[in-house]
């Protein structure tokens, strides 16, 4: 027999012949404060998500349902439910069906049931998804949709949480987080060891050690066994309960009364004390961990034996009976009921339309617009705020003053914005792209996060989540790699797995990119763009020039807040304090600041130097900076040329750059990233698909790590290659 219809055949058996377990616990509803009618509420929700769990795999077995993580004997977690709020932010554990269920049953208007069969058969009006994934989530519960959660949710379970006091002290109401609010993240015990949620555990202590809010629950459903790896008995206590600064509750997930009793104190604590929490609730194992997983591969029978012994449902029809509110008889009629009723809802389900085609799954990948948070300072305030600038700011500048400056007026524009970042604060960034920020704004909206890129931007999406528009920034390119599942997993598919209901909003600034000679290693002159480029939806910009910067950024920013884009904007290290182009002093790489509103660069927006139809060079960042120099060269050998700069990498302004280039008789690609995985690989790929007619040929960067010093620049594209290789192209 299915494990899932052993385990419910077991149930019946014990209802019919009264020989339930006795109770583990010995306090009663009373005890914990809980109602008869509570009790009943909270068994109906633990029933229907066991219910759904044994129609789930009976929709598989027939094609008509999908792969699905059961909630089976973690339906303890109604109890948690039940003690948070409805407005509580909940970034849910997959195992989580009985939390969601019961939250829906404090709203007016929720069908849990309809929606998660919805769900299973992969219905296009799936009121999460969309008929895209299997996934709890709700946006009228508050929480956030979930695919699989090995601990990546957690970090921004913590941003979340910090954004609330962040939104006070902003005195911020249009979040959907109230100000008393508390943030839920569960988890199992085999998460608690990823070093994602390592990360999160820390940053939050880390903060509450300094004495900023953070109201958050971390509830570690503890059923000693991930997959087929077993918990080491003892483990999860031993860690959590004497952690400086986390208070540690521990109850049975498989009682009811005992899963309340604790999960009603540790919400108590963390919405008095705004401080971190760790719940932890026992569990047991049934069924395998999911799919075609046989847990008798790796556990014994008696053990399993035991675990069944332990069903959380067997315990609440037990307690239930002992405290007189239902019969064993009118348990086995509901049981009876609730399956009747969803197999009819099923059939149903079943015959719901489904996603017709590629245009209909990827409708969500873009978010919907919405109304932005914008507001036009006074003169007054601007001269107020450029005060300590006022000799400088009607003169050129480099780039990462002129950053500074864009942000500053962002900040002003937007009240809702907030930066944050490793150094970003009072010492104004390690290139000064923040200066002085700190001193214009506070450390409410000008925020000196931990070291951990992961923390970082779990801050960043967190805060969005209630309705702030983060601006994060991480310290060097290749320390992304730390987080980039934040990124791409997080954040990015947020809006596709959630039918654009709930959208990331962020503009991630990183400098990064080669051509630092005082630098070597992948760790400070890193020259791969390539983690960002095969994220779905994801906006790429990459500036040449202060004065493309400010207008990008603004653009970035302006496309976060209005069209809820996940935004990366790399800010080219070498070029940050570069002045000069063909000589020194010339000071051509210099730009004067330009007001909000003055010489706009709209996504998709290229730019285009010179009108010489020899050849076209195009290039961004860095390369077109040397692309500049090689024209000048090119053009005393009477070369007539013209320098493109892409801009935007992602998406590509394919139709713009194909009309820039359409005069010239050939196109030279120079990309500073690397041959393999580059920008150049696309654009190759874009002039044969669209222009093959066209001669077009490439230089990158070489396949290398760099080097210190004067080698720094060696697997480099420079000046004088770029040169050559447009000789070699004409030459053909």
């Amino acid at each position: 027999m299915d494990a899932a219809e052993a385990v419910h055949a077991r149930l019946l058996a014990a209802l019919d012949s009264g020989n339930l377990p006795p109770r583990r616990s010995n306090r009663g509803l009373g005890d914990v404060g809980l109602s008869r009618e509570d009790a009943v509420l909270l068994f109906r929700s633990q029933l229907l998500s066991r219910q759904l769990d044994r129609l789930s795999r009976r929709l598989q077995a027939r094609g008509e349902g999908f792969y699905t993580i059961g909630s089976s004997v973690h339906e303890g977690n109604a109890a948690l439910a039940h003690a948070l709020r409805p407005d509580d932010m909940a970034f849910l554990h997959y195992r989580s069906a009985a939390f969601q269920i019961h939250r829906a049953g404090q709203v007016p208007g929720e069908t849990p049931a309809w929606d998660m069969l919805l769900s299973f058969t992969a219905a296009a009006d799936d009121p999460i998804s969309g008929g895209r994934h299997k996934v709890l989530g709700s946006k009228r519960l508050a929480i956030p949709p979930q695919t699989s959660t090995i601990a990546s949710h957690l970090p921004k379970a913590v941003g979340a949480a910090f954004s609330i006091g962040i939104a006070r002290r902003l005195r911020f109401e249009d979040g959907p987080i109230a100000p008393d609010g508390v943030v839920l993240a569960s988890f199992g015990d085999a998460s608690a060891n990823h070093s994602t949620a390592q990360g999160a555990f820390n940053t939050a202590l880390w903060a509450a050690y300094q004495g900023t809010p953070m109201p958050i629950v971390f509830a570690c459903e503890d059923n000693g066994i991930g997959i087929s790896t077993r918990t080491p008995k003892a483990w999860i206590a031993d860690q959590f309960s004497t952690r400086s600064g986390l208070h540690y509750v521990h109850g049975d997930g498989t009682d009811l009364v005992e899963a309340y009793r604790a999960a009603s104190e540790a919400v108590d604590h963390a919405r008095s004390t705004r401080k971190p929490v760790f719940l932890h609730l026992g569990a047991v194992r049934l069924y395998g961990h999911a799919g075609s997983d046989m847990p008798s591969a790796y556990l014994a029978k008696a053990e399993i034996e035991a675990d069944e012994a332990r069903d959380p449902l067997l315990s609440t029809a037990a307690l239930l009976i002992e405290e007189g509110i239902l019969s064993a008889a009118e348990i086995r009629e509901a049981c009876d009921e609730v399956e009747a009723t969803l197999n009819r809802q099923a059939e149903l389900a079943i015959a719901r339309p489904k996603l017709a085609d590629a245009k209909a799954v990827m409708a969500s990948i873009v978010p919907p617009p919405r109304a932005p948070t914008v507001r036009t300072p006074s003169p007054a305030e601007r001269t107020a705020l450029f005060a300590s600038d006022a000799t400088l700011i009607d003169k050129p500048q480099h780039m990462a003053r002129l950053i500074s400056w864009a942000l500053a007026d962002i900040l002003l524009e937007r009240p809702h914005a907030i930066v944050c970042g490793e150094d970003v604060g009072p010492k104004g960034g390690v290139y000064n792209a923040t200066a002085k920020l700190h001193q214009r704004f506070g450390s409410a909206r000008v925020i000196n996060t931990l070291l951990d890129e992961q923390a970082i931007l779990g801050l960043a999406i967190g805060a969005a989540h209630n309705a702030l528009l983060p601006i994060p920034e991480i310290q060097f390119l290749a320390y992304v790699h730390n987080a980039e599942d934040q990124i791409r997993g997080e954040a990015a598919t947020l809006s596709f797995f959630s039918s654009g209901q709930y959208t990331n909003p962020v503009v991630i600034r990183i400098a990064g990119l080669p051509y630092q000679k005082g630098f070597g290693g992948h760790f400070h002159n890193d020259n791969s763009l390539a983690v960002f480029r095969d994220v779905p939806g994801l906006i790429l910009a990459v500036p040449s020039n202060g004065r493309d910067a400010v207008a990008m950024l603004r653009e970035c920013v302006r496309l976060a807040d209005e069209e809820q884009r996940v935004v990366v904007f790399v800010e080219p290290i070498a070029l940050y304090m570069t002045r000069d182009l063909h000589a020194e002093g010339d000071g051509l790489w210099t730009a004067k600041y330009d007001a909000p509103g003055e010489n706009p660069v709209r996504i998709g927006e290229i730019g285009v130097h010179g009108d010489g139809i020899d050849l076209a060079i195009v290039s961004y960042g860095n390369g077109y900076y040397l692309s500049r120099q090689a024209e000048k060269l090119l053009a005393e050998q009477g070369v007539k040329s013209r320098v493109i700069d892409l801009r935007w990498l992602a998406p590509l302004a394919e139709d713009a750059l194909l009309e820039a280039v359409a005069p010239c008789g050939r196109v030279l690609i120079v990309d500073e990233c690397r041959v393999t995985g580059s920008q150049s690989e696309a654009l190759m790929a874009l002039f044969a698909e669209r222009a093959p007619d066209k001669p077009v040929a490439r230089i990158a960067a070489e396949d290398s790590f760099i080097a210190l010093a004067r080698a720094a620049t060696h697997t480099l594209p420079s000046r004088d290659s770029i040169v050559a290789a447009a000789k070699a192209l004409l030459a053909r």
